[in-house]
């Protein structure tokens, strides 16, 4: 049975979804105003790793990821420009130019890193309508109030009647104590209330009608309300970053509680964060490294490039509740491992069968993959596994060993299924910076493998100067050569 860790009750549960066979996953997507960078790419892959594995237990999965693309503000509470109408403003441009330009970079950046697309993509602007009556059941229920043309969601009265804060262990003594009241914004009974609807100042770029003001929506809201619609008043799963647990999903369960009556998720689930020098790494802290420049290494504190893969592999190399740092050394490390997987496929598809090898229990490799996803999604463990598997391989290689014709079928089938298929990995993309997968390297293999036949030749003609210097040039660029007992093997260092 899966058990995944449900951040609201601080303790692994087995997943029993609310309708047999179905699952309804929603996961706070990005704030498309600039590219995406190391910090997007954990939560987009941690639940992508969700996604693929619910669906390879049987369950049919509507996976709902949201686009922000208004209503949130400079410093994620009620004050500032919109982020987005910001960048439209300095730019000169359209908001939705900027939406658009944004969301097609962060589409593709997600590609090369091999995240599935998810099965509803809403925008926060496409859905006013529906956020506008959502905000009318929370007045009606009596949990939140208007004033001078914006509305704001009454958490004092709120935590009377519920508890504000039972996600994040916060108290709302502590935040009243804690929470300064902004500047301009005595508007609010309480500096803990937040904006449900903000009417919009003269300079703002984006606005629309509603029963109180022109104005847009609060940046809390989207969630609720698109949950709400596209997976029901009850759902499965909400995801997102730990940096959101607290105010963002703290809200969302108060306005999904008044406006229903009743709490929307039973499971929520954050991945932890990714850091830089042990600062979290983020837009608003001018320390982020976005992964066009993981890509071609263009950042000054990148040695070099890193392929998609690479990026992909470090961060399943981690827990996903476990946190990241970032380092040159960690992509390294995780660009040789993943390298070391690649050479044993490429060996495991050329072996030749023989006898069985008795220290290689497949059954139990298989089990010990489906054990550790099963355990909250413990990729750390599943690429052990496959490591293990590695040294079956190379043993064989080597001739040290030889495996069976149903052993070779079945470590073909682990990385198939576990590797490929659950972890999203694609092998060969390591070795360029722009993925493309196995078609994209044919070229570049066969014409490596031309070399090798022309070096092949030199030596059994005892041309030991060709021989060494195509072996040395290839070195120089690169490429390791490796003469063994079965003939010549290259791989990219």
């Amino acid at each position: 049975m899966l058990f995944i860790y449900n951040s609201l009750t601080r303790r692994k549960e087995p997943f029993k979804p609310i309708h047999e066979g179905r699952v309804g996953m929603y996961v706070c997507g990005p704030t498309v105003y600039g590219d995406a960078h190391l910090g997007h790419a954990r939560p987009a892959i941690t639940f992508d790793i969700l996604f693929r594995y619910l669906q390879s237990l049987g369950y049919k999965v509507r996976y709902v990821r949201n686009i922000t693309d208004v209503g949130h503000l400079e410093h994620d509470a009620d004050e500032g420009e919109d982020k987005i109408a910001k960048k439209a403003r300095l730019e000169q441009l359209e908001p939705m130019e900027i939406v658009q330009r944004y969301l097609t970079r962060y589409h593709h950046d997600m590609e090369l890193l091999n995240v599935l697309p998810p099965s509803i993509e809403p925008h926060a602007s496409g859905h006013i309508i529906e956020q506008i009556e959502y905000i009318k059941r929370i007045l009606e229920a009596g949990y939140a109030y208007e004033s001078r043309g914006s509305v704001y969601f009454d958490v004092e009265k709120y935590n009377r009647d519920y508890h504000y804060g039972k996600l994040s262990g916060r108290k709302i003594e502590d935040l009243d104590s804690n929470t300064r009241a902004l500047d301009g914004q005595d508007e609010k009974r309480n500096p803990l209330d937040f904006a449900l609807w903000k009417k919009a100042s003269p300079y703002h770029i984006m606005h629309w009608p509603s029963p109180w003001s022109e104005g847009f929506p609060g940046w809390h809201l989207e969630c609720s309300t698109m949950g709400t619609k596209y997976l029901g008043e009850r759902f499965d799963i909400h995801g997102g970053g730990l940096d959101l647990l607290f105010p963002h999903h703290e809200c969302e369960i108060a306005q999904s509680v008044a406006a229903c009556g009743h709490e929307a998720v039973n499971y929520w689930m954050h991945n932890n964060m990714i850091t830089i020098e042990g600062k979290k790494m983020g837009k608003s802290y001018g320390n982020f490294i976005t992964l066009e420049e993981f890509f071609n290494g263009s950042h000054p504190k990148l040695e070099r490039a890193y392929a998609p893969m690479v990026i992909r592999f470090f961060i399943l190399m981690a827990h996903y509740r476990s946190t990241v740092d970032f380092s040159n050394a960690a992509l390294q490390a995780a660009e040789k491992a993943l390298q070391k997987v690649n050479e044993a496929w490429n060996r495991l598809r050329s072996l030749k069968p023989g006898a069985a090898d008795p220290a290689l229990d497949l059954a139990k490799l298989e089990e010990r993959c489906s054990e550790a996803m099963d355990d909250d999604l413990n990729t750390p463990q599943v690429l052990a596994a496959i490591f293990e598997a590695c040294k079956s391989i190379n043993a064989a290689a080597n001739s040290e060993t030889t495996l069976s014709e149903e052993q070779i079928a079945g470590l073909e089938k682990i990385f198939s299924h576990w590797l490929f298929d659950i972890l999203g990995v694609r092998l060969d993309s390591a070795a360029s910076a722009a993925a493309g997968g196995e078609d994209a390297m044919q070229p570049y293999r066969e014409a490596v493998d031309l070399l090798m036949e022309i070096r092949g030749n030199a030596k059994a003609a005892k041309d030991w100067t060709t021989s060494d210097l195509i072996r040395d040039r290839l070195a120089q660029i690169g490429f390791d050569v490796k003469d063994t007992k079965n003939g010549v093997e290259w791989s990219l260092k």
